[in-house]
């Protein structure tokens, strides 16, 4: 059964987005089975992302009310074989219950091993929505104090859904930035937050190191840290 898990954030700006995109294409580049599925109802932006915005015929909502099977709503992103869109629509005055999105979701999950939710920033009804529905998370933040603050906010709620797992991701790291002590380490920021640090997101790259970008290596990390010890060695069988 596909391990379920939300990435969030205290508030909009910080690439929470981006961060559910690229760790979703790099456990595909894995070999796992993924479904990046776009609960955030408000922006809804994840096939955009990945340049499938218009291969959708149905989505989540689509699946929602009946008029598609939950697997029809599914796209598959042709880069990468084994990595599937979810995507979703505006909602405007609507109520979606956690437990419609949750049926879908469990229609979907025996044909993945990951199941990726991208979730609205902040703390409203579309947060919890989809936090109800993963049974990990991953919390996504910039090192700036604002964004921290409404991280530490989020961080608080996620503790009363009692995941086993809870991770940081900070990004938009600038090294310059860091080393002037203008902006705190991602060390610190984990720290000030109380959470395990899986992986800091560099905000650009002008030096390659052997072709590969420091982002992409950091997505790599990201990727190594989620991972338990049994699915790395499944893949090496």
């Amino acid at each position: 059964m596909a391990r379920r898990i939300v990435v969030t954030s205290g508030k909009g700006g910080v690439g929470k987005t981006t961060v559910s995109c690229n760790l979703a294409v790099r456990l595909a580049v894995l070999g796992y089975r993924v479904a990046l599925c776009d609960l955030d109802f408000g922006l809804n932006n994840v096939d955009v992302v990945l340049g499938v915005e218009n291969l959708a015929v149905y989505d989540i909502l689509d699946a929602v009310e009946g008029r598609c099977r939950p697997r029809q709503a599914l796209i598959r992103v042709p880069e990468y074989p084994t990595l599937y869109s979810l995507s979703s629509n505006r909602v405007s005055g609507r109520y979606i219950s956690p437990q419609a999105v949750r049926l879908v979701l469990d229609s979907i999950a025996p044909q993945f091993d990951f199941l990726i939710l991208d979730s609205p920033a902040g703390i409203e009804e579309g947060f919890h929505r989809a936090a109800s529905c993963a049974e990990e998370a991953l919390l996504v933040t910039t090192p700036q104090l604002s964004a921290m603050r409404d991280a530490d906010r989020v961080a608080g709620i996620l503790k009363c859904y009692r995941f086993p797992r809870v991770g940081l991701v900070v990004n938009l790291v600038r090294r310059d930035l860091v080393r002037k002590g203008e902006t705190l380490h991602p060390k610190e920021v984990a720290s000030a937050l109380r959470l395990p640090l899986l992986a800091a997101v560099p905000e650009e790259d002008k030096l390659l190191l052997n072709g590969v970008s420091a982002r992409v290596r950091a997505f790599r990390t990201l990727a190594d840290e989620l991972l338990s010890e049994e699915e790395k060695e499944g893949k090496r069988r």
